[in-house]
Protein backbone atom coordinates (compact mmCIF):
# COMPACT_ATOMS: atom_id res chain seq x y z
CA UNK A 1 0.00 0.00 0.00
CA UNK A 2 1.12 3.49 -0.39
CA UNK A 3 2.35 6.19 2.14
CA UNK A 4 2.79 2.99 4.76
CA UNK A 5 4.81 4.67 6.22
CA UNK A 6 2.58 7.88 7.32
CA UNK A 7 1.36 7.28 10.77
CA UNK A 8 -2.22 6.64 11.32
CA UNK A 9 -4.28 6.62 14.46
CA UNK A 10 -7.97 4.99 13.91
CA UNK A 11 -10.62 5.50 16.45
CA UNK A 12 -13.88 3.70 15.88
CA UNK A 13 -16.70 2.98 18.04
CA UNK A 14 -21.00 3.20 18.10
CA UNK A 15 -22.66 6.03 17.39
CA UNK A 16 -22.58 8.79 19.79
CA UNK A 17 -19.37 7.30 21.65
CA UNK A 18 -17.69 10.89 21.53
CA UNK A 19 -14.74 9.46 18.54
CA UNK A 20 -15.20 12.31 16.26
CA UNK A 21 -14.80 15.05 19.02
CA UNK A 22 -11.83 12.65 20.45
CA UNK A 23 -10.45 12.28 16.99
CA UNK A 24 -10.29 16.00 15.80
CA UNK A 25 -8.56 17.02 18.94
CA UNK A 26 -6.05 14.58 18.81
CA UNK A 27 -5.28 15.44 15.37
CA UNK A 28 -5.30 18.90 15.88
CA UNK A 29 -2.46 18.47 18.94
CA UNK A 30 -0.55 16.62 16.70
CA UNK A 31 -0.83 18.59 13.49
CA UNK A 32 -2.01 15.36 11.62
CA UNK A 33 -4.76 15.11 8.98
CA UNK A 34 -8.35 13.95 9.79
CA UNK A 35 -10.56 11.61 8.27
CA UNK A 36 -14.04 11.90 9.54
CA UNK A 37 -15.55 8.90 7.45
CA UNK A 38 -19.13 8.49 9.07
CA UNK A 39 -19.34 12.05 7.60
CA UNK A 40 -18.82 10.26 4.03
CA UNK A 41 -21.92 8.15 4.66
CA UNK A 42 -24.08 10.63 6.01
CA UNK A 43 -22.57 13.09 2.72
CA UNK A 44 -23.84 10.15 0.17
CA UNK A 45 -27.22 10.08 2.48
CA UNK A 46 -27.75 13.53 2.14
CA UNK A 47 -27.03 13.51 -1.76
CA UNK A 48 -29.63 10.49 -2.19
CA UNK A 49 -32.49 12.66 0.07
CA UNK A 50 -32.10 15.44 -2.07
CA UNK A 51 -31.94 13.60 -5.25
CA UNK A 52 -35.23 11.10 -4.10
CA UNK A 53 -32.68 8.26 -4.90
CA UNK A 54 -34.71 4.77 -4.77
CA UNK A 55 -33.18 3.67 -1.22
CA UNK A 56 -33.65 0.07 -2.67
CA UNK A 57 -31.46 0.56 -5.68
CA UNK A 58 -27.73 -0.11 -4.66
CA UNK A 59 -26.33 0.73 -7.69
CA UNK A 60 -27.32 4.34 -7.92
CA UNK A 61 -26.53 4.76 -4.05
CA UNK A 62 -22.57 3.67 -4.74
CA UNK A 63 -22.86 5.56 -8.07
CA UNK A 64 -23.56 8.91 -5.98
CA UNK A 65 -20.65 7.66 -3.14
CA UNK A 66 -18.39 7.04 -5.92
CA UNK A 67 -18.38 10.50 -7.17
CA UNK A 68 -18.91 12.00 -4.23
CA UNK A 69 -18.50 15.88 -4.31
CA UNK A 70 -16.93 16.17 -0.54
CA UNK A 71 -14.04 17.85 1.12
CA UNK A 72 -13.18 19.25 4.21
CA UNK A 73 -12.47 22.82 5.48
CA UNK A 74 -11.38 24.07 8.87
CA UNK A 75 -13.62 22.32 10.71
CA UNK A 76 -16.83 22.57 8.36
CA UNK A 77 -18.05 19.58 5.67
CA UNK A 78 -18.48 20.16 2.10
CA UNK A 79 -20.95 18.81 -0.65
CA UNK A 80 -19.69 20.30 -3.96
CA UNK A 81 -18.86 23.87 -1.96
CA UNK A 82 -22.32 24.06 0.48
CA UNK A 83 -20.85 23.75 3.31
CA UNK A 84 -23.45 21.19 4.89
CA UNK A 85 -21.79 20.76 8.93
CA UNK A 86 -25.02 21.28 10.33
CA UNK A 87 -27.01 19.26 7.80
CA UNK A 88 -25.91 16.03 7.93
CA UNK A 89 -26.21 15.95 11.28
CA UNK A 90 -29.85 15.98 11.60
CA UNK A 91 -31.14 12.42 12.96
CA UNK A 92 -32.95 11.27 9.71
CA UNK A 93 -29.66 11.65 7.79
CA UNK A 94 -28.05 9.33 10.04
CA UNK A 95 -30.58 7.10 10.07
CA UNK A 96 -30.01 6.82 6.50
CA UNK A 97 -26.98 6.88 6.80
CA UNK A 98 -26.32 4.10 8.62
CA UNK A 99 -29.00 1.96 6.36
CA UNK A 100 -26.81 2.89 3.56
CA UNK A 101 -23.99 1.55 4.98
CA UNK A 102 -24.92 -1.63 5.44
CA UNK A 103 -24.49 -2.09 1.42
CA UNK A 104 -21.71 -3.41 0.17
CA UNK A 105 -21.02 -1.33 -3.14
CA UNK A 106 -21.40 1.74 -1.00
CA UNK A 107 -18.41 1.16 1.31
CA UNK A 108 -16.31 -0.35 -1.83
CA UNK A 109 -17.63 2.61 -3.39
CA UNK A 110 -15.80 4.87 -0.53
CA UNK A 111 -12.81 2.60 0.24
CA UNK A 112 -10.22 4.37 -2.33
CA UNK A 113 -11.95 8.02 -1.18
CA UNK A 114 -10.77 7.32 2.60
CA UNK A 115 -7.36 5.89 2.06
CA UNK A 116 -6.62 8.67 0.14
CA UNK A 117 -7.08 10.61 3.23
CA UNK A 118 -3.79 9.72 4.59
CA UNK A 119 -0.70 12.31 3.70
CA UNK A 120 1.85 13.40 5.78
CA UNK A 121 2.75 13.98 8.08
CA UNK A 122 -0.36 11.79 9.44
CA UNK A 123 -3.55 11.05 10.02
CA UNK A 124 -6.02 10.25 12.50
CA UNK A 125 -8.89 8.45 11.08
CA UNK A 126 -12.28 7.83 13.09
CA UNK A 127 -15.33 5.72 12.42
CA UNK A 128 -16.71 1.99 12.49
CA UNK A 129 -14.17 0.40 10.46
CA UNK A 130 -10.86 2.37 10.18
CA UNK A 131 -9.08 -0.19 12.04
CA UNK A 132 -10.25 -3.21 10.51
CA UNK A 133 -10.83 -2.47 7.25
CA UNK A 134 -9.62 0.24 5.91
CA UNK A 135 -6.50 1.08 7.85
CA UNK A 136 -5.61 -2.68 9.52
CA UNK A 137 -1.94 -1.73 9.43
CA UNK A 138 -2.15 1.38 11.43
CA UNK A 139 -0.15 1.50 14.31
CA UNK A 140 -2.57 2.54 17.22
CA UNK A 141 -5.88 1.71 17.14
CA UNK A 142 -8.38 2.66 19.56
CA UNK A 143 -11.96 1.47 20.00
CA UNK A 144 -13.99 3.92 21.93
CA UNK A 145 -17.43 2.64 23.38
CA UNK A 146 -20.03 3.89 25.97
CA UNK A 147 -23.19 3.05 27.63
CA UNK A 148 -26.00 3.78 25.13
CA UNK A 149 -27.77 5.49 27.96
CA UNK A 150 -24.48 7.92 27.78
CA UNK A 151 -24.62 8.15 24.77
CA UNK A 152 -27.99 8.96 24.64
CA UNK A 153 -27.44 11.54 26.77
CA UNK A 154 -24.62 13.30 24.88
CA UNK A 155 -26.21 12.89 21.64
CA UNK A 156 -29.37 14.32 23.37
CA UNK A 157 -27.15 17.35 24.19
CA UNK A 158 -25.59 17.93 20.76
CA UNK A 159 -29.12 18.51 19.21
CA UNK A 160 -30.26 20.45 21.81
CA UNK A 161 -27.39 22.82 21.68
CA UNK A 162 -27.55 22.96 17.82
CA UNK A 163 -30.88 23.55 18.04
CA UNK A 164 -32.50 20.50 17.01
CA UNK A 165 -35.89 18.93 18.64
CA UNK A 166 -35.00 15.98 20.36
CA UNK A 167 -36.48 13.04 22.33
CA UNK A 168 -34.53 10.83 24.73
CA UNK A 169 -36.54 7.51 24.44
CA UNK A 170 -36.38 7.89 20.58
CA UNK A 171 -32.57 8.67 20.89
CA UNK A 172 -32.16 5.39 22.66
CA UNK A 173 -34.80 3.25 20.70
CA UNK A 174 -32.20 4.94 17.72
CA UNK A 175 -29.01 3.89 19.03
CA UNK A 176 -29.82 1.03 20.08
CA UNK A 177 -31.49 0.04 16.54
CA UNK A 178 -28.06 1.56 14.66
CA UNK A 179 -26.10 -0.69 17.12
CA UNK A 180 -27.98 -3.85 15.86
CA UNK A 181 -27.23 -2.63 12.11
CA UNK A 182 -23.43 -1.71 12.79
CA UNK A 183 -22.15 -4.79 14.76
CA UNK A 184 -24.45 -7.54 12.58
CA UNK A 185 -24.38 -6.22 8.77
CA UNK A 186 -22.58 -8.98 6.81
CA UNK A 187 -19.53 -6.34 5.63
CA UNK A 188 -17.21 -5.00 7.93
CA UNK A 189 -19.16 -4.99 10.94
CA UNK A 190 -18.75 -2.69 13.55
CA UNK A 191 -16.02 -4.86 16.38
CA UNK A 192 -13.28 -3.80 17.67
CA UNK A 193 -9.83 -4.37 15.83
CA UNK A 194 -7.84 -7.38 17.51
CA UNK A 195 -4.87 -5.23 18.82
CA UNK A 196 -7.59 -2.29 19.55
CA UNK A 197 -7.23 -0.45 22.73
CA UNK A 198 -10.68 -0.34 24.02
CA UNK A 199 -11.53 3.14 26.03
CA UNK A 200 -14.64 3.40 27.69
CA UNK A 201 -15.89 6.86 28.23
CA UNK A 202 -19.28 6.39 29.68
CA UNK A 203 -17.51 8.14 32.86
CA UNK A 204 -14.82 10.14 31.32
CA UNK A 205 -14.77 13.63 29.86
CA UNK A 206 -13.89 14.45 26.49
CA UNK A 207 -10.47 15.94 27.50
CA UNK A 208 -9.69 12.76 29.73
CA UNK A 209 -10.47 10.40 26.69
CA UNK A 210 -8.36 12.95 24.72
CA UNK A 211 -5.17 12.65 26.97
CA UNK A 212 -5.37 8.75 27.28
CA UNK A 213 -4.95 8.56 23.31
CA UNK A 214 -2.46 10.85 22.96
CA UNK A 215 -0.55 9.05 25.81
CA UNK A 216 -0.79 6.01 24.23
CA UNK A 217 0.47 7.45 20.64
CA UNK A 218 3.62 9.13 22.88
CA UNK A 219 4.33 5.74 23.94
CA UNK A 220 3.97 3.99 21.07
CA UNK A 221 7.13 6.36 19.77
CA UNK A 222 9.27 5.86 22.88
Amino acid sequence: MQHTNIPVITIDGPTASGKGTVAHKVADRLGFHYLDSGALYRLTALMAQRRNTDLHDEHALAKLAEHLPASFSGGEILLANENVTQAIRAEEVGTLASKIAALPSVRQALYALQLGFRKAPGLVADGRDMGTVIFPHAPLKVYLTASVQARAQRRYKQLIDKGFSANMEDLLSDLQARDDRDTQRAIAPLVPAEDARILDTSNMTADEAIEEVLKWYAHLKN
